[in-house]
């Protein structure tokens, strides 16, 4: 949501208070997940959204509400029954959460949210968010106290508890990699929402070959930043790549060594053989990027992981490598292997398992069963 705290930058500077809609939670099958946001500023106006219809009108008319009592924040429960989902239109049915959080001292929360601005923009480090959303028993917090948390591990608030606030500050960091979020609920049953806001994810595609190529449009149109080098000039270009930040042309050992890595990049190793593939591979392991992958065969992976025990890899480094890179779709053309490479790539990054989402057959009996019993009815 960088649309929202770019604006929230802009309100605050002013000194213009606001109210930031958060969806912190959701059950069953709703039209927005964790994290969508809407930010109302003081004419009642708005940047966001948290799904559209009936849903997103009420909060937004509460969160004007709020700002004219100077009302404290709240976390609303919204259940999406089907005949409410079907009059704004959504095949949904399911329970959405919201925390509706006024910002009453703009000047205040000023700093942090130029922080969030800065890291979605990638000038600045991945920062995280824990805000209250329920206290538990013996807290002294209100619902939106507010622990900040830097990549540093340095933090600005607090939760109204040192133990609550290194729990958060724990959780803060493990979702800081990837930008994700989540809803905690304590063993005293506080219950807070840990939102991370890192820097834009870094493509490095370690060979510029068609499957490259392939992908490196791809990635582009989904946010990715993305890198190329291949040790021959003709395959690492910007005439080549025109969608790529930077282009070099260097060995792959050398070219980790220019490139921009920490944890949030992903590395696709995709040369033009077994003799660069396992030094390239070596390379990308030994950087912090999470997501390594490894374009070929299982054979090819084999006689790879071989070499790599052989130059040192730590054999839990080599399991964390996704080899044979992708999904299994039976891809063939260059064009249907990015596909495939990118489609893993935002599994991991969103979170989700690969599986086909098609109905199971339950639902369909389930289906046919009210079908019946309505054929019955009608005589």
């Amino acid at each position: 949501m960088q649309d929202v705290f770019h604006e929230a930058v802009n309100q605050f500077s002013r000194g213009n208070r606001a109210v930031v809609a958060t969806v912190v939670r959701t059950k069953g099958s709703t039209p927005q997940k964790p994290g969508a946001k809407l930010l109302v500023r003081q004419d009642g106006s708005g940047v966001g959204t948290l799904g559209g219809g009936c849903v997103e009108g009420d909060i937004w008319f509460a969160a004007k509400e709020l700002l004219k009592r100077n009302g404290p924040t709240e976390l609303r429960e919204y259940e999406l029954n089907e005949d409410l989902a079907a009059n704004d239109g959504l095949v949904c049915g399911g329970t959405m959460y919201f925390l509706i959080d006024p910002v009453y001292q703009p000047q205040a929360f000023l700093p942090l949210a130029k922080e969030i601005s800065e890291a979605y923009a990638g000038t600045g480090a991945p920062v995280a968010m824990a805000t209250l959303a329920q206290a538990g028993n013996g807290s002294k917090a209100a619902v939106g106290a507010k622990l900040f948390v830097r990549e540093n591990g340095t933090t600005s608030g607090t939760l109204g508890d040192p133990d609550l606030d290194h729990d958060a500050s724990k959780k803060a960091l493990e979702l800081m990699v990837m930008g994700k979020s989540e809803y905690v609920t304590s063993e005293n049953g506080t219950e807070f929402f840990v939102e991370a806001y890192t820097t834009p994810p870094r493509l490095i595609l370690c060979g510029g070959g068609h499957v490259s190529k392939s992908i490196a449009p791809l990635a582009k149109k989904l946010g990715f930043l993305v890198y190329v080098t291949d040790d021959r000039a003709e395959f690492a270009n910007p005439s080549r790549f025109p969608e790529a930040e930077m282009t070099v042309a260097l060995k792959p050992e050398e070219a980790m060594a220019q490139l921009p890595i920490n944890a949030n990049t992903f590395i696709i190793v995709a040369t033009r053989g077994h003799r660069y593939d396992n030094v390239a591979l070596a390379a990308a392991a030994r950087t912090p990027a999470k997501y390594v992958g490894l374009l070929g065969s299982k054979r090819k992976t084999i006689l790879i992981y071989e070499d790599l025990f052989k130059m040192g890899i730590p054999r839990e480094r080599i399991r964390e490598i996704r080899a044979p890179v992708g999904l299994d779709i039976h891809a063939r053309t260059p064009d249907e292997i990015a596909v495939s490479i990118v489609a893993e790539m935002l599994m991991f990054r969103l979170g989700g398992t690969g599986l086909p989402m098609k109905l199971e057959e339950r639902h369909l009996h389930r289906i046919e069963a009210k079908h019946k019993e309505s054929l019955v009815a009608a005589g």
